[in-house]
């Protein structure tokens, strides 16, 4: 067994992010190792979160993230239209259609031609779905109240400051977003 090897074998998920820095540093001289540890760790972050809210809270309900998005997106601004489902879940419009044909097929969604526009598709929730997503979205923010909760008030509100900074930025250079 090489060295290398035999150091690969006590990487873990946290700990790949000071071995990637270190590593792409050493290979790449003009790599910008604080840039990197920000993204890295704001994407594993990310991913521990949803995949935590997945798998306790709607994976147990028959729902995959992406359906969840969905559910909460049309909840919230519906009737909706289904392309601005899209928009506003950060997904494609042939997700959300092949998302909504189950949702539907589940009892939760309702599709209906949009009264403006004959192609467009107006969505809407179920009273069976209603219920759905009050009853998951109440367990949903109890988890979010628990990932939340090692953070001062304070510093969660500094950290979404920083996070919508960031987001705002992506502006200045073309960063590439669904809309």
């Amino acid at each position: 067994m090489s060295i290398e090897h035999a150091d690969n074998e006590d990487l873990h998920f946290w700990s790949f992010i000071d071995h990637a820095v270190d590593r792409a540093s050493r290979e790449l001289p003009g790599v910008d190792p604080l840039a990197m540890r920000l993204v890295l760790t704001l994407h594993r972050a990310s991913s521990m979160l949803v995949y935590d809210l997945e798998s306790t809270v709607h994976r147990p309900r028959g729902w995959s993230w992406p359906g969840f998005r969905v559910v909460f997106a049309i909840w919230l601004s519906g009737p909706v239209e289904a392309k601005k489902v899209a928009q506003l879940s950060g997904m494609s419009r042939a997700a959300v259609s092949a998302l909504v044909n189950t949702l539907e097929r589940d009892g939760l969604v309702t599709k209906a031609r949009a009264p403006h526009d004959g192609r467009a598709v107006l969505l809407s929730l179920t009273e069976s779905g209603l219920r759905a997503i009050t009853t998951a979205f109440a367990e949903h923010n109890a988890r979010e109240q628990e990932w939340a909760g090692s953070l001062s008030r304070d510093e969660q509100q500094t950290l979404i400051t920083l996070l919508a900074k960031l987001a705002a930025h992506s502006g200045a250079f073309d960063a590439r977003q669904r809309t």
